[in-house]
């Protein structure tokens, strides 16, 4: 059970039971209290569901950050690299399936994850052209990508820590009650299901 909340207010009517002379405005006062504990604990409740809110928003920023850098790497390669179609391809499919996820958690995830693949697979051709390794652009564009990735990361721990305290908040005593009426539901992490995935991309050059 959370006493988060309910400690102060057993305190106060405590308070008033014992100290607050007449027994009228006892039980007015403690009416109003628990008329107001509602009121608190749906604020509680409204500003974590704001953050879980915000903090989805800052990975999409980022997100879409990486999306935009990519057609202009793919172009960059494609100057070295022509017969890597396949390779290409892939890239541009995966960026077109991730734009086009479900904007939930666990879609979004999936869809990255195939994305992160097929830009190691990029990152990898590289490997095998000596000038595009050297390119100013090519190196420019890498370490955008390379930074992106991780304010991707460093967003989705955010948001996985927001998700946590709001799940655990809307399970407990009393609590739940509020959330129930509220129809406020569990939350998905933003997770990666491949442990190699969850590494950002890093080209050593």
């Amino acid at each position: 059970m959370n006493f988060t909340l309910l400690l102060p207010l057993i305190s106060i009517i405590l308070f008033i039971f014992y100290y607050v002379d007449g027994s009228i405005y006892q039980p007015v006062i403690a009416v109003l209290l628990l008329i107001l504990w509602p009121i608190a604990l749906y604020n509680v409740l409204i500003r974590l569901k704001v953050r879980v809110k915000e903090a989805w928003s800052d990975i999409e920023v980022q997100l879409k950050r990486r999306y935009d850098l990519i057609p202009n790497l793919i172009s960059t390669v494609k100057g070295y690299a022509k017969h890597e179609q396949s390779v290409f391809e892939k890239v541009t499919e995966t960026r077109s399936m991730a734009m086009q996820a479900a904007p939930s958690p666990e879609a979004k995830g999936e869809a990255e994850n195939m994305l992160s693949g097929a830009l190691k697979s990029l990152f990898a051709v590289s490997e095998n052209y000596p000038d595009l390794k050297a390119n100013e652009n090519f190196l420019s564009l890498q370490s955008e990508l390379t930074d992106t990735e991780n304010k991707i990361q460093a967003s989705r721990r955010f948001f996985n820590s927001t998700v946590k305290d709001y799940n655990i908040k809307i399970q407990f005593f009393p609590n739940n009650i509020i959330a129930s009426m509220l129809k406020m539901e569990r939350k998905e992490f933003f997770e990666i299901e491949n442990p190699e995935e969850k590494e950002n991309i890093h080209v050593k050059f």
